[in-house]
């Protein structure tokens, strides 16, 4: 029996590491490709220091898409984050009626919707009335992609902090929303920080709300209040032409925009395990 038992037990690890394996070929397939591709534009120091050039024209730079993504985001960030954080926990702490509950089925249905979508409702809202396309108006767009995904992981990460530390809090005569802010609230900051890092990846990976509101702009700017260039646009725009230079500029564009979600991705990881632990030692 103990001799059958090890064997199916042996089959079943097998089972899973061959279906962990075929899990990550594509992923391998696409980093490598991307790497190959990719790698000898980003060799070249010029390629961050310089902004997109005619065909022909050697010496084009992602310079302005790197700024461009990190004001958008930047934007969206500071847009969503602190209401997704501050909603998150009046879910996990106050969210116990039918309200609540709507707002959960929202969030979880913008977690899923079409990025597009909410593209051309960002559109409809900040575009069209004024007839401008803005940096402002893709930051907007942005932040109601990150919105929902900083509720859910906020509320998560709040719901895994014992009750002790809340009794103890109150027991000292703190009120409930200070209990929740100043006590709750960091004890979460791991899981909380995770969150925020997702949504920053998924923010900095979308196009399609980007065509609608910003359209790119080939040259240098740091006003929000016109149009800007990003790193999906510039992989957007340039892989679809004839010229072999632009095509360069795409791959390297894509290489530096994996490796900057890769990283935030890693990092989202290393404070989700730093809240799991804190939870267990709690």
């Amino acid at each position: 029996m103990n001799k059958r038992r090890l064997a199916v037990n042996a089959l079943a690890r097998a089972a899973v590491y061959l279906t962990a394996l075929l899990a990550l070929i594509p992923l391998g397939l696409v980093l490598s490709y991307t790497v190959a591709r990719g790698l000898p534009a980003v060799e070249h120091l010029s390629f961050f220091t310089n902004i997109e050039r005619p065909p022909g024209i050697p010496g084009g730079g992602i310079e302005h898409a790197i700024a461009g993504t990190a004001i958008m985001v930047g934007l969206a960030s500071l847009l969503a984050i602190p209401v997704g954080v501050l909603g998150g926990v009046h879910l996990a702490e106050y969210g116990h009626g039918r309200l609540a509950g709507w707002v959960r089925l929202a969030a979880d249905v913008l977690v899923g919707a079409p990025s597009i979508a909410i593209g051309l409702f960002a559109y409809a809202l900040f575009v069209a009335p004024f007839h401008h396309f803005s940096a402002v108006s893709a930051s907007i767009a942005l932040a109601v992609l990150m919105l929902p995904v900083v509720i859910r992981t906020t509320e998560a990460s709040v719901t895994l902090i014992p009750n002790g530390l809340r009794e103890a809090g109150l027991a000292l005569g703190l009120p409930r929303w200070r209990v929740s802010l100043q006590l709750v609230l960091p004890a979460a900051a791991p899981g909380v920080i995770t969150g925020a890092l997702l949504a920053v990846a998924r923010a900095a990976g979308e196009t399609a709300p980007l065509l609608f509101t910003t359209l790119g702009n080939r040259f240098f700017n740091l006003d929000p209040t016109h149009q800007m260039s990003s790193l999906t646009l510039i992989v957007f725009h340039d892989a679809l032409t004839p010229y072999d230079d632009l095509n360069q500029t795409a791959w390297g564009a894509a290489l530096v925009l994996v490796l900057l979600v890769l990283a935030v991705n890693l990092g989202s990881r290393f404070a989700l395990r730093r809240q799991l632990s804190l939870a267990g030692k709690l």
